[in-house]
């Protein structure tokens, strides 16, 4: 695809998620626009991870429309085509069941995903995990901050060797989350006993 096709794909995922995350906010100090975090998930993967493939970074843009916005499957694909609507499902949790389950099944299904869904969790757990260090809702105790960035970890382990410049952030952010929230990353667990942050 020629580099000015590759632009106004992305340029247009962009305008679509804007869209369709318009009047959400992130549960960040400052209540951030939502369509800042699949934005900074797509940036995190060129500055970071080097990523430059145009679907992978389309669906990064377009990775939380299903989950979080009344956009449906038929309009991703009309849209930008079943290969990204794939990526997307892919990386999509099943609102219908409990939240708790929701992250069991992140874990057990990461080494399932395709290369650009395994970027892509990567990048949002990145980004996801260094919110909550650095900017955390204002009702989450130090427990459930350590929690969800345990969870991340227990994300991360399932898929390493697919980014090493993706995977050495994360585990910068670890070391900073350790010494900041004053705990311990576990890294031998059984999932079933894990406590996530529900």
């Amino acid at each position: 695809m020629p580099e000015g096709q590759q632009c106004d794909r992305i340029l247009e995922a962009a305008i679509f998620a804007a869209k369709k995350h318009q009047g959400q906010v992130r549960k960040d100090h400052h209540g951030s626009p939502y369509v800042t975090h699949p934005m900074t998930v797509a940036k995190v993967l060129v500055e970071i991870g080097g990523i430059h493939d145009t679907q992978t970074l389309v669906a990064a843009i377009l990775h939380d429309t299903i989950e979080d916005t009344p956009t449906t499957k038929d309009d991703l694909r009309e849209k930008f085509g079943k290969d990204v609507l794939g990526i997307v499902m892919e990386v999509t949790d099943d609102k219908r069941l409990p939240k708790l389950e929701r992250k069991r099944q992140q874990v057990v299904h990461a080494p399932t995903l395709s290369l650009p869904a395994r970027l892509i969790k990567l990048g949002d757990k990145l980004v996801n995990c260094r919110e909550i260090l650095k900017s955390p809702p204002m009702d989450w105790d130090l427990t459930r901050r350590r929690n969800y960035i345990q969870w991340g970890a227990d994300v991360l382990a399932q898929i390493r060797g697919t980014n090493a410049a993706l995977e050495n952030a994360f585990d910068a952010m670890l070391a900073n989350a350790e010494a900041e929230l004053d705990f311990k990353i576990q890294t031998f667990y059984t999932i079933q006993e894990r406590p996530w942050a529900p």
